[in-house]
């Protein structure tokens, strides 16, 4: 547990240093942890699944009937049998393997390059070639490589979604959590496949390849034992109950015929003749055409089957466990509120008083400059956003509203900042605005509330009396109680060749709110809808905060009135 342990014990404990390994070590921890890459068990041959779709009960009395048949004389109808049954099994092999490219195709997402300090030099290596004790260097845009103990972070934030489902990126620090926690609250660790989205950092690397939580899911999938389908259990049990039916109805038919005189080879061959035309033929082949119309079905869905009766499942669906991020949401931070003190569209009742909500677009000036230039997040090229989830969501809102932030930016520089950082929970930056320097500072409403002394109203600067902080409080617990993320921004006018500390973010004038989610995806409201018309409970399961849940958790109609939500620690 590398958690609880303080860097220096980390790094003896690793035999390490913070100059890197040599090139000598590198060699032997290769030798003993491996590569630094996912395994999986050997790929099943072509003629092996094709000779495993032959266990089914129902093949195997098919195949019986076709070989009775050649004795008898029936080759024409042995033939068929024969034919459609190594159809059903080509049918399954080929689906399989389509399945496999497809889930092959997902593995090849890694991270190819990573930047390790090795004998006190930076330098740049494959990934795979990554080993226990090495000294990583991560930036925003990374990815981690491995998993490993952070000893060093600037305002690192690193989203670790597809681990615990979270999609609002997580700070980390560099000091030691002496109590047991679970993976989302080890702040301390990075793993294997999280990226970074803002700041700088570097992290011991403490476990390679299937050693690294991402590794364990991989072993895990790669180790779980197969069931059966609720198709495959009733045909296998049609198929025993026909197996001993036809056996008795024969053995009675052969009895009975001997009985009545007839001699035992033509009593035996009338038996065999009527086993064989008791048996349906036809009912693997219908069974796999209407499976395999169905996987096609799914395929234009974007939906991977890797075997044909997994189809059959989701019509003897009852009950879906869902994710909440990514799944039922966008997983894409969105402002969907914004609130200034002079700008009142939409009236609203909190706590008994009636306030003012805007659901407009965002119309101060002020307001677009300081969401925009005390922002880091950026749009690269190729369109891929970079940075905090929470930053990329104002610019996108910027964008939403034709407002281009890369004009913006080009047009008033930064010429001093003060960085995010989690104890004050702000951050600041000077621009040159026209022919002034202004410093915009965002953050947590409590803490911008506090550091303010007037405020905008009606495009003038007014002091923040108790009535305006007091309505700005309001908003901002009406926002809070709907499981909005809400950012306050300020400004405050400064001297040329400015240099900001952190003693300057006070006396500030308070601009207005904005207030964000993670919002559903528009298709999910129906998909909900027609799950529960179908009788199908639908439950949900997220890491996220218990109030942001239940707030998507309605908003969807998966919560009814008398319903509950309960935490992780609820449920143990």
């Amino acid at each position: 547990m590398y958690y609880k342990k303080n860097t220096q014990e980390v790094l003896k404990s690793l035999n390490s240093s913070l100059d890197g390994l040599s090139k000598e070590d590198v060699q032997e921890r290769l030798k003993k942890y491996g590569y630094n890459e996912l395994k999986e068990k050997e790929k099943s041959s072509v003629i092996k699944l094709f000779l495993e779709t032959f266990k089914d009960p129902l093949v195997i009395i098919l195949l019986i009937a076709a070989l009775v048949q050649v004795f008898l004389g029936e080759v024409m109808e042995s033939s068929i049998i024969l034919a459609v049954v190594t159809l059903n099994s080509i049918l399954s092999v080929v689906q399989s393997k389509k399945a496999e490219g497809s889930l092959d195709s997902l593995k090849k997402l890694s991270i190819p390059y990573t930047k390790v300090i090795r004998d006190n030099e930076k330098i740049t290596i494959p990934s795979r070639e990554l080993v226990v004790g090495d000294i990583v260097l991560l930036e925003a845009g990374d990815y981690a490589p491995a998993d490993g103990r952070i000893i060093e972070s600037q305002s690192l934030k690193v989203v670790e979604g597809m681990l615990t489902g979270e999609s609002e990126p997580i700070l980390k620090i560099e000091e030691e959590i002496p109590s047991d926690s679970a993976l989302g609250d080890q702040k301390n660790m990075v793993f294997s496949g999280s990226m970074v989205v803002y700041g700088r950092g570097i992290f011991i690397v403490t476990n390679t390849g299937m050693n690294t939580e991402v590794g364990k899911i991989a072993d895990l999938l790669d180790n779980a034992e197969g069931k059966q389908t609720p198709l495959q259990q009733k045909l296998d049990e049609f198929s025993k109950k026909l197996g001993v039916g036809i056996c008795l109805l024969s053995a009675m038919i052969f009895a009975v015929q001997v009985i009545r005189g007839g001699d035992l080879a033509s009593s035996f061959m009338f038996a065999i003749a009527i086993a064989v035309a008791a048996i349906p033929e036809a009912l693997s082949s219908i069974v796999t055409i209407v499976l395999a119309v169905g996987t096609n079905t799914m395929a234009k869905k974007q939906a991977i089957v890797r075997k044909l009766p997994a189809v059959e499942t989701l019509g003897s669906t009852s009950v879906i466990c869902t994710d909440k991020t990514g799944t039922l949401t966008q997983n894409k931070m969105t402002v969907v509120e914004v609130y200034t003190y002079e700008n009142l569209v939409l009236a609203d009742n909190v706590d008994g008083h009636e306030v003012a909500i805007t659901k407009s677009s965002i119309q101060d000036r002020y307001l677009n400059l300081a969401s925009i230039l005390c922002n880091d997040s950026d749009v690269n090229n190729e369109g891929i956003e970079i940075g905090d989830p929470t930053e990329v969501a104002l610019i996108n809102y910027a964008a939403l509203n034709k407002i281009d932030y890369k004009t913006l930016r080009e047009k008033y520089i930064r010429v001093g900042e003060i960085p995010f950082d989690s104890d004050r929970k702000l951050m600041s930056t000077v621009n040159k605005i026209d022919d002034e320097t202004i410093m915009f500072t965002k953050g947590a409403p409590d803490v911008i509330f506090s550091r303010c002394k007037y405020a905008l109203s009606n495009g003038e600067v007014v002091e923040l009396d108790d009535e305006i902080l007091r309505e700005y409080k309001q908003i901002n617990e009406y926002f809070s109680n709907k499981a909005l993320r809400v950012l306050a921004f300020a400004t405050k006018k400064v001297e040329d060749n400015f240099k900001p500390s952190i003693e300057d973010e006070n006396e500030l004038t308070l601009i207005g709110l904005m207030a964000m989610i993670d919002p559903p995806r528009e298709e999910v409201y129906d998909a909900v809808k027609n799950a529960k018309n179908s009788g199908i409970k639908t439950v949900m399961i997220t890491g996220d905060h218990i109030q942001t849940a239940k707030a998507i958790a309605k908003e969807l109609e998966i919560m009814g009135q008398n319903d509950k939500a309960i935490t992780g620690q609820e449920l143990d």
